[in-house]
């Protein structure tokens, strides 16, 4: 999967574990970002989140009903270049 080579180039050091049908990336011990066959779950500040909700190909992460306060979903088409991918990933290690 090209998406999570690209993710694993950004956190080296990041402890992987396969979870939610994808693999995450677990930095110093939270789970950061989980990479799907279908783009990213990314852990962001929740006072961010509203205004990132309005950006292309982002939208509420659910699980089941459930809307994950802290979480957004990143569709793979949003990520296409590399500095999207980078500022997306830099959320989670900031």
């Amino acid at each position: 999967m090209e998406l999570l080579d690209r993710v694993r180039t950004l956190l080296p050091d990041a402890e992987e574990k396969r979870m939610f049908g994808g693999v995450s990336f677990m930095v110093e011990g939270a789970m950061a970002v989980a990479v799907g066959p279908d783009g990213l779950m990314v852990r962001v500040d929740r006072a961010e989140r509203e205004s990132l909700l309005d950006r292309p190909g982002v939208a509420e992460q659910r699980m089941g009903e459930r809307v994950m306060g802290g979480w957004v979903r990143v569709d793979a088409g949003a990520l296409a270049e590399d500095a999207v991918l980078r500022e997306w990933v830099g959320r989670v290690v900031a």
